[in-house]
């Protein structure tokens, strides 16, 4: 019960992070309309992994190091920025093509889940936003007495809580009924979570120009 406050506190503040519309969500919603619920969730756990890798550097204190170097940061910040435009532009690029069988055809292709898995896990690891917002928790929610463990603890817990979310995301847009309804014009769908994509990067080359 002694830490249940923090807990409490990061949930909340996660959860409120993780459901707000962003890079993670507009990747997820396409694979689940574009593929289908497989692609998806594999995609989701992309996310999950990437989420991985904040909570590891931030345990051990090396996102404090990172956003303390000026170069360091411009870096990470900059490969961001170029990796979000690149899949922006090539869903801005995306043109009309039949739908037929690519559920069957995907359900069991590696290579196909393989690259959904990295594309969640890159979208995620590489969106510099992310390290500034797992960085600020846990140093201003998180107490410095609080043990590693506990730290972990909730590490585990935020990984968990976003695998969960974005599964039920893939779970309601890769319904037949909703899937069916952007199928049809899928490529129009690609090309407006492209924008939405692009946006994004926009905002954060905005960012960098005016700070």
């Amino acid at each position: 019960m002694q830490y249940l406050h923090e807990f409490l506190m990061l949930t909340l503040i996660h959860l409120l992070a993780v459901m707000s519309p962003g890079p993670d969500f507009a990747v997820v919603v396409r694979q689940s309309i574009s593929f289908d619920r497989k692609t998806a969730l594999i995609t989701s756990l992309g996310i999950g992994a990437g989420i991985g890798v904040h909570m590891l550097y931030t345990l051990f204190g090396l996102g404090f190091i990172i956003t303390q170097s000026k170069i360091g940061f411009l870096i990470a910040q900059l490969v961001g920025i170029c990796y979000l435009s690149f899949l922006a532009f090539n869903l801005i690029r995306s043109k009309p093509q039949s739908s037929d069988g690519n559920e069957i055809a995907l359900d069991n292709n590696p290579r196909h889940h393989k690259k959904a898995f990295m594309l969640g896990l890159m979208t995620n690891v590489l969106n510099p936003k992310a390290t500034l917002f797992f960085l600020a928790i846990f140093t201003t929610v998180v107490s410095l007495t609080t043990p590693f463990y506990v730290q972990t603890i909730y590490a585990v817990w935020i990984i968990f809580t976003t695998v969960l979310w974005f599964s039920l995301v893939s779970f309601f847009f890769s319904q037949k009924s909703i899937r069916a309804k952007f199928v049809k014009h899928g490529y129009i769908f690609e090309r407006v979570m492209g924008s939405v994509l692009l946006l994004f990067a926009i905002k954060l080359i905005w960012g960098l120009i005016y700070t």
